[in-house]
């Protein structure tokens, strides 16, 4: 867990960031001035700069910085990878499961590196169907593996609280790349991801 007491904060943009945020509350008719909103802005400034975090990483370096020379060739396979990223067209929460497998051809990472790149790339304004592309292409460009495939599972705020307001609907998206394209080897990953153990 992240103490924010003992984060950096890049005090301009937090002022800034606060700023607007005192605005929004005056145009939904608060009083900014009010006791219970008056750190407010500044707590969602602040929250708005960790759930945007992922713009400050480069998700490559972090591959590369647990790459190993390794003979293994089969299928690797992380599962369940929990995660929560903003809806770029409403600003809203979608959560869900990554479950991610690449095929290695002659260099691996670490497992945790794999985690580390779903959560770079949730931690940025989104769409759900870019961020399964971009976590399948990271992998594939960094690793240059035999394969890689990308499933994505996530229930979408936006549709919850506002609009349709579907309370139980879950978006699915998947994206893959060589070995993935033959379906023996996809229905292999999907059977995996489905045993619960």
């Amino acid at each position: 867990m992240i103490d924010n007491s003992l984060i950096n904060w890049p005090e301009e943009k937090v002022e800034k960031l606060k700023a607007h945020y005192a605005e929004i509350l005056s145009l939904l008719g608060e009083d900014p001035n009010r006791e219970g909103l008056l750190k407010t802005p500044e707590r969602v400034a602040k929250a708005m700069l960790t759930l945007t975090r992922g713009y400050e990483m480069d998700p490559r370096e972090v591959l590369n910085a647990a790459k190993f020379k390794e003979p293994y060739s089969q299928m690797v396979i992380v599962k369940d990878i929990d995660f929560f990223s903003m809806c770029e067209h409403h600003m809203l929460p979608f959560y869900g499961k990554a479950h991610v497998a690449y095929i290695p051809n002659g260099y691996i990472t670490g497992l945790s590196k794999i985690a580390r790149v779903v959560d770079i790339f949730s931690h940025r304004l989104q769409v759900q169907e870019r961020m399964t592309l971009q976590i399948k292409e990271c992998i594939q460009e960094t690793l240059n593996p035999l394969g890689v495939m990308v499933v994505v599972e996530a229930k979408h705020m936006c549709m919850q609280m506002r609009g349709v307001e579907k309370q139980n609907s879950v978006t699915t998206t998947s994206d893959f790349t060589g070995a993935f394209n033959q379906a023996k080897t996809r229905e292999e990953f999907m059977n995996l991801i489905r045993a619960r153990y």
